[in-house]
């Protein structure tokens, strides 16, 4: 059996020293987007890709109760998603690494709720990255906040401290790991509706990533609140002002799923006294489940999908589609086949 650093308290606390001492790293307020959110729009288009225990439960949230046995893919195609999404004309992928139930798609020494305790052990976080680096195309990450197996009570303040350094550890770990391959381009955090917005350690989170990967372009679903209730829950596109208080300071852009940006979209927030540019990214599924499911059968058109496209990637917007691979760890043929035709009929 390998040798693991379970998570515990003294571990948390002390590696929570370390990351407290670390100087903030903060974005410059600015009222146009900088190098690395340029970067960001101009990449527009992407795939996002959930994959993980739910794929084999026919389920989209699983509360981290399934055991790591039931995660068996015969295969992981890294090379196959990579080939797809650089076919359909997409410029990067975003791959949940770790979804509200907490099993990660890599050996993470933080837990045994992982692929190493699983009957496929392949890293899949590894193998996307390395295939990546072949094929020429850049990569994001998807983590949740929200955890369920780890943090099950969210409600429980007296949790948070080592909790929270819990994910920086895990973050730290993938970042680490990924370097070696390719450069993080996303980091998509999810969930944080769970608990207020200053229990999560943002500020902790951006310094770190910004510290290793400055080019990673950070974002937290539901990233906007309002001026009444900076951590109101939620505040849709169509209701976003220029101005309106930032919710989870810092970070780089706006999420908010599935919804798509309104004409016009606003693209300048507020957080401590400044003003600071912020692009949205819209996030939407082929079908109608981001994960694998034997009874997802109905898919948008192709002249939905287009008129998505448009929508999303106007007004320097960014778009990802979603797709599913199924148990045996590959893209399904009719979501292959539907990005080709939506290719075909955006001309990439």
């Amino acid at each position: 059996m390998k040798k693991r650093v379970f998570f515990n308290l003294t571990l948390c606390l002390l590696t929570s020293k370390v990351f407290a001492q670390t100087k903030a790293i903060v974005p410059t307020a600015a009222d146009k987007p900088n190098r690395f959110q340029q970067e960001q729009i101009d990449r527009k288009y992407g795939m996002f890709i959930h994959f993980g225990i739910n794929t084999f439960h026919d389920q989209e949230w699983t509360d981290g109760s399934k055991p790591t046995s039931s995660y068996a893919p015969t295969t992981i195609d890294a090379k196959q998603w990579v080939a797809t999404a650089k076919a359909a004309g997409m410029k990067y992928i975003i791959l949940v690494s770790k979804h509200h139930d907490g099993f990660c798609l890599w050996d993470s020494k933080y837990t045994t709720y992982d692929v190493a305790s699983s009957s496929n052990k392949t890293n899949v976080v590894e193998a996307l990255a390395k295939e990546c680096r072949a094929q020429g195309i850049r990569l994001g990450l998807y983590y949740s906040l929200w955890d369920r197996k780890q943090n099950a009570d969210v409600k429980d303040r007296k949790a948070d401290q080592a909790y929270n350094t819990y994910m920086l550890n895990q973050l730290n770990e993938l970042l680490d790991m990924t370097k070696k391959y390719t450069d993080i381009v996303e980091l998509w955090l999810d969930g944080g509706w769970e608990k207020e917005n200053y229990r999560w350690p943002a500020q902790e989170i951006y310094t770190l990533v910004k510290s290793k990967a400055p080019q990673c372009q950070i974002g937290i679903n539901w990233s906007i609140g309002s001026p009444e209730n900076a951590d109101k829950h939620t505040v849709l596109p169509k209701e976003q002002q220029d101005l309106f208080p930032i919710r989870y300071f810092p970070s780089d852009f706006r999420l908010g799923d599935p919804y798509l940006p309104v004409v016009p979209d606003p693209k300048l927030f507020t957080a401590q006294g400044n003003t600071y540019y912020m692009p949205f990214e819209t996030t939407v599924v082929l079908g109608e489940r981001w994960f694998y499911n034997t009874t997802d059968k109905k898919y948008k058109t192709l002249a939905e999908l287009e008129e998505i496209y448009r929508t999303a990637t106007a007004q320097d917007n960014i778009l990802i589609l979603n797709v599913g691979p199924n148990r045996a760890g590959r893209i399904k043929d009719t979501d292959v086949g539907l990005l080709m035709q939506l290719k075909e009929k955006l001309k990439l």
